[in-house]
């Protein structure tokens, strides 16, 4: 059933698979059925014969597996953000950062098998620490299926996900006083354009919003949408939902920032 990116390999002889194996399951928190599946996943181009032998494909496949799984969380997590703040958040979490990250510090990297080049380096690539977690996404997904897998990439990436959702939220100032106002009042806030200055190119905007009859204190940018997400902020202040720090960070009202529901993904 799930033959397309399997590759018959192994160098390994039975005897050195099953602590390869051992240590896959201490680490991965996932025991292989298939050891040729772990195998393919843990050999890198630099030590194979041929580039078909190594775990480039099974990259290739657990990046899409990756992607799909954080897709699936977060249009179930956060039924109530916009298509573009999922999209962020997507884009923050399934990086090659986080990836390798997340294989270094789980120890992912340590199974590896390099050739000589590779394995002599001080400091292994960020390219290689993260392609190591998604082959072995795809090794998952190969040997137990879709459920194994998205089991092990929650694990690891919900708390990534969490960070980016707080993040993107309190970004987009308008994103969070719409949805408050959805919420909570009878209108939706309207922002006005106050007035403009400058030459054509270069050009600054002040901008308010009315909020349920209410007109909020303006801002000034050089773009108006700049001005409009200073505007939004003026206005989650003056309504008590935000504050500004001392050192210029925003802090939102606890529940008007974004939280995972408790709907999980349909299982298999």
């Amino acid at each position: 059933m799930h033959e397309g990116c399997s590759h018959e390999s192994s160098n390994v002889t039975p005897s050195e698979a099953e602590p390869m194996v051992e240590k896959a399951a201490e680490v991965l928190g996932y025991r292989f059925k298939d050891k040729s599946l772990l195998t393919e996943a843990l050999t890198h181009a630099s030590s194979a014969g041929d580039r078909l032998e190594s775990n480039e494909r099974m990259e290739f496949l657990g990046d899409a597996i990756l992607g799909f799984v954080v897709c699936e969380y977060l249009c179930n997590a956060y039924p109530d953000l916009l298509e573009g703040d999922l999209t962020k958040i997507k884009s923050a979490v399934v990086s090659r950062r986080v990836c390798a990250q997340i294989s270094l510090a789980n120890n992912m990297t340590e199974m590896l098998n390099l050739g000589k080049g590779m394995a002599g380096r001080p400091e292994i690539p960020s390219s290689v620490s993260a392609a190591v977690l998604e082959s072995l996404i795809a090794a998952i997904y190969l040997d137990g299926g879709i459920n194994h897998a998205r089991d092990f990439i929650l694990r690891h990436m919900v708390p990534f996900i969490k960070e980016a959702a707080e993040s993107a939220h309190q970004q987009n100032f308008k994103s969070v006083l719409q949805q408050y106002a959805q919420r909570r009042l009878p209108t939706n806030p309207v922002y006005v354009l106050l007035d403009e200055k400058g030459p054509d190119h270069s050009k600054c905007f002040e901008v308010c919003v009315e909020v349920d009859g209410r007109r909020c204190p303006s801002a000034w940018a050089n773009a108006k949408k700049e001005a409009e997400q200073s505007a939004a902020l003026n206005a989650l202040q003056e309504l008590g939902l935000a504050e500004t720090l001392d050192n210029g960070r925003v802090v939102l009202r606890e529940d008007l920032v974004p939280k995972p529901n408790r709907r999980e993904p349909n299982s298999d």
